[in-house]
């Protein structure tokens, strides 16, 4: 699909451009989304660039993602995507700067450009050009990487409240700990992708920052450009002590399985100790010698009993005692 955004007043208007028409010569941002090769070779011959491939989207060396080419400016970084899911992921989007036109090519439908869209559609500033399309989507990507990692720290305390609160019944204990393994598991993960996602974006930041001079920036840019660049160092620095805490909940985690496992192997121990006694007096007593006194005896039974039930009680207290239980 490829959508072009045109001024007009106050805002940018969106137009789906259908398969054989025309593209309007006034559009400043061009969006390609799962584009057809068709679109590619319509965007290619209005523009005369060239638009990358998926696989070259996906290339993760430098060099192939950030470039220049008959004088537009290539950038492809990674963005997070569906991370309101139970499956986030990320994806790569190029954005293309020729001339004072902006081109985003995408696989996928990352968040902050329906944001974009609909308040550039809403309002835009006086003189829009793909540069202030460009920075307005950069400032959204970085907002909603602030908005995930928030959202982890809350459901991390929550965990760490989970890990960390009054013992329940076996059973329960049982079940939270698989539904917090796997909470731990979903928040490392979703942490990991938005570190990447924040690692891309700063690439990105760092090589225009470098080419803001070629590009005649405004300085009121260059100073958003240098804030961004400060709010993407200070997100990688929270994703960062979000996932050594995550790491640490997971050791505090199987440290807790494993206590809850031990005193389960030592109440065991503790029953087999008990009953051994009592059942050394029973074995005996159950042996077919024809000359034992005390199988005649009137109380030889109760004798017996009372044997084992003290036999019993003495290492249970003696547990007690040394508080092993």
């Amino acid at each position: 699909m490829l959508s072009v955004y045109v001024p007009e007043g106050a805002c940018l208007v969106r137009h789906e451009v259908a398969p054989g028409a025309a593209l309007p010569e006034n559009g400043i941002w061009f969006d390609l989304v799962s584009p057809t090769i068709t679109e590619d070779k319509l965007l290619e011959r209005h523009l005369g660039i060239a638009v990358p491939t998926r696989e070259e989207m996906l290339e993760i060396e430098v060099t192939s993602r950030l470039y220049v080419e008959n004088g537009a400016r290539y950038m492809t970084a990674t963005m997070m995507c569906q991370s309101d899911t139970q499956t986030p992921k990320t994806t790569a989007v190029t954005f293309i700067l020729s001339g004072h036109r902006l081109v985003t090519v995408r696989y996928d439908d990352p968040k902050p450009f329906q944001i974009v869209g609909n308040k550039l559609c809403r309002t835009s500033p006086a003189g829009a050009t793909g540069e202030t399309v460009l920075m307005e989507l950069l400032d959204a990507v970085i907002d909603r990487a602030a908005d995930i990692l928030e959202r982890i720290g809350v459901d991390v305390d929550q965990v760490s409240h989970d890990i960390f609160e009054p013992e329940q019944s076996a059973t329960s204990s049982a079940r939270n700990y698989r539904a917090i393994l796997k909470a731990i598991g979903r928040k490392g993960d979703l942490t990991s992708k938005v570190r990447e996602s924040l690692v891309s974006i700063g690439r990105l930041l760092l090589y225009l920052a470098n080419e803001a001079d070629s590009m005649k920036w405004a300085k009121d840019t260059r100073a958003q450009l240098r804030g961004m660049q400060r709010d993407v160092h200070s997100l990688s620095d929270h994703a960062a002590y979000l996932s050594n805490k995550i790491t640490f909940l997971l050791d505090a985690m199987l440290g807790v399985v494993n206590l809850e496992q031990n005193n389960i192997i030592k109440l065991f121990s503790v029953v087999a100790v008990v009953f051994m006694p009592p059942t050394l007096i029973a074995s005996i007593y159950g042996m077919n010698f024809e000359i034992m006194p005390e199988l005649k005896w009137q109380y030889g039974y109760l004798v017996a009993l009372v044997a084992m039930v003290g036999a019993a009680i003495g290492p249970l207290a003696y547990f007690k005692w040394k508080k092993w239980l």
